[in-house]
């Protein structure tokens, strides 16, 4: 299964060892240098805020037997509006750090998805896209935890931790050395429990992207595992993935409690003794009362800090393997790659196609050859039909010529220049396509239209709607043209998607026009209007036709029959009729059934 092979995969990949990894985020922050500054300032102003306050109760406390009315009011003053600069701070701190963490992970949302969907065909051969979202979504949540809370919340926790231990060793050096006693003791569980708790976490986010890539094939197959009543089967699929998830998820839990347990049990152990020793000391007039009272804070809050450290730790080592699987997308090696240095698209283009003894074996089935040895030439204008078996590598040509794959040997050039000479965006645009399966966006039916040229005017995209013979049911939708579709265009039938598609090819207006299989969904009468409508468009451009209904290409310039990925014939229908072979069995088996 699929999932199986993702699972695979992502066991073969490194793990998370080093927290280090949150390092790769770096690029992401540094345009917002001022505001992490900004914030760092209001968290050092909060945490000095926070130093301060016990410093105040114990001029409080010893204050109730020496000090006068007056004193008193202006220590509770001045604790009143250290309290309200902390709120101040501490709500600045906050907004700072969320907008922070907001705007970054937008920025890596957006710089993941621009590099995933430049990807080619190929890359997705080896991932599931179901992955690749688990990856946008819940990864990039995981560090907008860390942004905009969990770096604050550690920096802010470990300022208290040193400022509280300075002050505590100020109070009290005595008990202050005490308390360092307990150090050695907290930080072997946090070493140990910590590099298992990486490990699981890592382990974890895989399993939740499994569980999505595989709610997400089944989801887009709703109406075939329906079809098939695999409905059970899906679902207990689903809940395989699912499960398997919640175990990692459980286990992580349970580590991570079990090293909270421990670190704070210590700790506030330790501490509860060290204290102890200081009632002893306050008996013996060795400390005021408000001396231990301060301590006894500054204790607290280096314990508590501890402790909130110690947790924040799983939440960054976390991040840190989420970090690593998002960078691991954007470092990711397209099989397909631009040249450095591009040549120029031929001006204008012509629309010449060339295919020289090109040698192609798809990544999946690397000791088959789809296309061996294949070479033919097509002359601006020309109409070229490809036709043969399934399997033949008829729509290998058409997946080729865009340069979704590159070819293991031959060259494809277009006017002469090698595609692979040239940036794949810049010649793509001059190829109009119109798939077997035509995708049909959450859109309206004017946008969908409209996606191969963006800037065209209603007029024009009613005009191509007319050509392709989509005009008819489109204008009778509750809003016309600007009615929506749904997903994958649901609510209209596979012979209108199929006639949108030929629409958006028509109103693209390139000098190359692709059709695999443009016409399998039409009725006899529709297939017949779309017909008319790309041989009009034929007459002035470049034309491949994929085709397994031979009726469809009798009119082509020429035929080039297929089978096991080498041309075997070409002509024309009357000139390949006459000759026997492979196409006219095929002929004679559709024609004498009335095909």
């Amino acid at each position: 299964m699929a999932t199986d092979r993702t699972l695979t995969d992502a066991a073969e990949r490194a793990k998370s060892k080093r927290i280090g990894a949150l390092a790769e985020l770096w690029p992401f922050l540094r345009p917002y240098t001022g505001l992490m500054a900004a914030a760092i300032i209001a968290l050092v102003i909060t945490a000095c805020i926070s130093l301060i306050l016990p410093l105040a109760v114990r001029r409080v406390v010893d204050g109730f037997q020496s000090a006068g009315v007056v004193l008193l009011d202006q220590y509770f003053s001045a604790a009143l509006m250290i309290a309200g600069a902390l709120a101040l701070g501490t709500g600045m701190r906050y907004y700072l750090v969320t907008r922070l963490g907001e705007r970054v992970v937008a920025d890596i949302r957006k710089s993941v998805f621009d590099r995933m969907i430049r990807m080619s065909p190929a890359f997705y051969e080896k991932i599931m896209t179901g992955e690749v979202l688990s990856r946008i979504t819940t990864d990039t949540t995981l560090i907008l935890s860390v942004i905009g809370s969990s770096i604050s919340v550690a920096l802010r926790n470990a300022l208290i931790m040193l400022g509280g231990l300075v002050l505590m060793l100020f109070t009290s050096a005595k008990l202050t050395g005490l308390v360092l006693l307990i150090v050695p003791v907290v930080i072997v569980p946090i070493i140990v429990l910590g590099r298992r708790l990486r490990k699981l976490s890592r382990e974890n986010q895989e399993w939740i992207a499994s569980s999505s890539g595989t709610a997400s094939e089944a989801l887009l197959s709703a109406q075939t595992v329906q079809a098939f009543t695999g409905e059970a089967q899906q679902a207990a699929r689903f809940d395989e993935v699912t499960e398997k998830s919640f175990t990692s998820a459980h286990t992580r839990i349970k580590t991570r409690a079990a090293m909270t347990v421990i670190v704070i049990a210590l700790i506030f152990s330790g501490v509860v003794g060290v204290l102890w020793i200081g009632a002893r000391d306050v008996r013996t007039d060795a400390m005021t009362i408000g001396e231990l009272v301060q301590f006894v804070i500054y204790a607290i809050m280096v314990a508590g800090a501890a402790g909130a450290l110690s947790e924040i730790w799983g939440e960054l080592q976390r991040a840190a393997g989420a970090t690593e699987r998002l960078v691991e997308l954007l470092s990711s090696d397209d099989p397909v790659k631009d040249p450095a240095h591009p040549k120029p698209v031929p001006s204008p283009v012509q629309g010449a196609v060339s295919f020289q003894d090109v040698r192609f074996f798809y990544p999946s089935r690397p000791t088959t050859p789809a296309l061996d040895g294949v070479s033919f030439d097509i002359k601006p204008g020309e109409t070229v039909a490809l036709v043969g078996p399934s399997g033949a590598g008829k729509s290998t040509i058409i997946q080729l010529l865009q340069r979704f794959y590159d070819p293991q040997e031959g060259v494809i050039s277009i006017d002469g220049q090698p595609i692979a000479d040239m940036a794949r965006g810049d010649f793509r645009r001059h190829i109009a396509l119109v798939p077997q399966d035509p995708v049909i966006f959450a859109a309206s039916a004017a946008d969908n239209i409209r996606f191969g040229r963006p800037d065209a005017s209603m007029e024009d995209v009613i005009k191509a709607a007319k050509a392709a013979a989509a005009d008819g049911f489109l204008s009778q939708l509750p809003e016309g043209y600007d009615s929506y579709v749904g997903e994958r265009g649901i609510m209209l039938s596979g012979g209108q998607k199929q006639r949108v598609a030929i629409a958006r090819a028509i109103l693209r207006d390139a000098p190359i026009l692709l059709l695999d299989e443009a016409t399998s969904a039409l009725d006899s009468e529709s297939e017949q209007a779309v017909q008319t409508a790309v041989e009009d468009m034929a007459r002035t451009r470049t034309t491949l036709i994929v085709a397994h209904r031979l009726a469809t290409v009798k009119k082509a310039d020429r035929i080039l029959v297929f089978e096991d990925g080498k041309i075997v014939a070409s002509g024309t229908h009357e000139d390949l009729v006459a000759q026997g072979g492979l196409y006219a069995r095929l002929a004679k088996l559709q024609f004498t059934n009335g095909e």
